[in-house]
């Protein structure tokens, strides 16, 4: 149910990285580690499936609002995510 803007402390601008500022041009990066580094987070950290859940959140649709600026990897296994990472001239 929405609620008031009256009832937070404080609102933020809704601003997110680019591609370029998040990922380095020579890694690719699964979803789940896009989502940390979103946060500020080292790509590795362990994370409680719970918080991950509300991280991918956030990641899913940066990954899908950025679709062009990306390139996408098929996973090593069928039970492993895919990777991303940035498109660049070479791709």
């Amino acid at each position: 149910m929405p609620r008031p803007k009256s009832e937070f402390d404080q609102l933020h601008p809704c601003d997110f990285y680019e591609p370029a500022e998040l990922l380095d041009d020579d890694r690719m990066y699964t979803v789940y580690e896009i989502a940390r580094l979103l946060q500020g987070l080292d790509p590795d950290d362990e994370l409680e499936p719970e918080t991950e859940a509300i991280l991918l959140d956030w990641a899913i649709p940066w990954v899908v609002f950025n679709s062009e600026e990306l390139v996408v990897a098929e996973p090593p296994s069928d039970d492993e995510p895919g990777y991303y990472g940035t498109k660049t001239a070479d791709d």
